[in-house]
């Protein structure tokens, strides 16, 4: 476990309920009524108004057969919302402050997936994992930082020798450029140390507003978006923005939450993206925030199929750290080169 705290949330002030709208009924026209009331003279035989085209109604009071698979997490399906108005943008807020509260209960334990000890391990594992696994990462690292545990051992690299210890994380070569120009730029202006704020963090190489968001957030305490491509995929499913940039998303969910959320609500979203709201195939059966999601149904719905679909902890399975926090009820990862099956 990192020796830096990863922040707890303050409880939201309770449970809002989405503001109810008043339905309009149609009102009967002058010519329906004339029709009403010559109906009592003349009862001829009528086909019912539902009747189905070969001649079998359906009655109004009867309801449809509701199928097993959509009685899930007390038939989230019925209590998603309903979009037979567009949502205002105080709806929206009070979702999405919702979804935040509720995924904060699921996941009371969520935290950076990366294993590290101090800020300088966090940015280079950060760094790291850009187009693979948090998981290939920590098994990578622990030998990674071994060899070179300090900026000044790292900027003193061989980029082959480095490239072969990164090589399990993929763009091994970039990645190294990147350690290596970063580690030297925190020995040459930084006395090697990581600084602490967004701006600086960003000008050195390899180093985005994504990374320098986690390093702020796990290493230093201050409030950051982490939008990676979970994060992204997650909020435009929520519907809290419709934008693809990264750092328009980030300021647009900004404006949501107040700023000492930021940083948890990463992770939760993170968390979430990873284990039931996947890309491809989303666990939307196994949900449990599926009654205030607005694409309910995208994935599979079926609650026994969608559990099958969970990923970690959530599907009995090894987390993505080798050393998790003390309150992760999940199992820890392998380290690199462990047998298939092996604990």
């Amino acid at each position: 476990m990192s020796n830096s705290p990863v922040r707890g949330q303050p409880k939201g002030a309770g449970r809002v309920s989405p503001k109810q709208n008043s339905a309009v009924g149609e009102q009967p026209s002058a010519k329906s009524n004339k029709a009403a009331k010559g109906a009592s003279a003349k009862p001829a035989s009528r086909k019912p108004a539902d009747a189905e085209p070969n001649g079998s109604a359906t009655s109004a009071t009867t309801p449809a057969t509701t199928p097993a698979s959509a009685k899930s997490a007390g038939s989230a399906a019925a209590r998603r919302p309903k979009s037979a108005k567009p949502e205002s943008r105080l709806a929206m807020v009070r979702r999405a402050r919702r979804i935040n509260r509720e995924l904060a209960d699921v996941y009371p334990y969520a935290h950076p997936e990366l294993d590290f000890r101090d800020p300088f391990e966090l940015l280079v594992a950060t760094v790291l994992s850009a187009q693979t696994t948090d998981l290939r990462v920590n098994q990578t690292t622990p030998a990674l930082f071994a060899k070179y545990p300090t900026p000044e051992d790292m900027a003193a690299a061989v980029p082959e020798e480095l490239e072969e210890v990164i090589r399990p994380t993929g763009f091994f070569r970039a990645k190294a450029r990147s350690l290596i120009g970063l580690s030297t730029a925190l020995r040459d202006r930084y006395d090697g140390e990581v600084p602490g704020t967004l701006k600086d963090l960003v000008t050195l190489p390899g180093v985005g507003r994504k990374t320098a968001n986690v390093v702020l957030g796990n290493a230093f305490g201050v409030p950051g978006l982490t939008v990676d491509t979970h994060f992204g995929r997650l909020v435009r499913r929520w519907k809290w923005t419709d934008q693809e940039d990264p750092e328009k998303v980030e300021a647009e969910i900004a404006a949501i939450f107040p700023k000492s959320e930021w940083t948890m609500l990463s992770h939760r979203i993170i968390f979430h993206g990873r284990r039931v709201c996947h890309s491809r195939k989303p666990a939307c059966g196994a949900c449990p925030i599926a009654h205030l999601c607005p694409s309910y149904g995208e994935g599979e719905t079926d609650p026994e199929k969608a559990r099958k679909l969970l990923k970690y902890e959530m599907g009995g399975y090894p987390g993505q750290r080798l050393s998790p926090p003390p309150d992760y009820p999940g199992k820890p990862a392998p380290p690199l080169g462990t047998p298939a099956g092996a604990e």
